[in-house]
């Protein structure tokens, strides 16, 4: 049986997590887009950074923020006894 305090505990962190991974995906959305002309004087594979970040690097940073997050819930439901099975 899993109690409230661990339940609660669980939710804390979870929130954390969400958190910071939300945190990021702003970034990586809006102020990538915000700063855009200014990031192509930066050349990453012969693009400029602010089209890279349009065309590939939010849609690759979005899989491994998905990714990220699988992997820290996966470590959490093992830590709180919440995995399934």
């Amino acid at each position: 049986m899993v109690t409230k305090e661990v339940i609660e505990a669980y939710w804390r962190e979870n929130k954390i997590v969400m958190s910071l991974i939300m945190l990021v995906w702003f970034v990586v959305s809006y102020v990538a887009a915000i700063f855009a002309s200014s990031l192509n004087s930066i050349i990453i594979f012969g693009f400029p950074l602010g089209y890279y970040m349009g065309a590939q690097g939010s849609i690759t940073t979005f899989v491994i923020l998905n990714w990220l997050y699988s992997m820290k819930m996966n470590k959490l439901d093992k830590k709180y006894g919440l995995e399934e099975d």
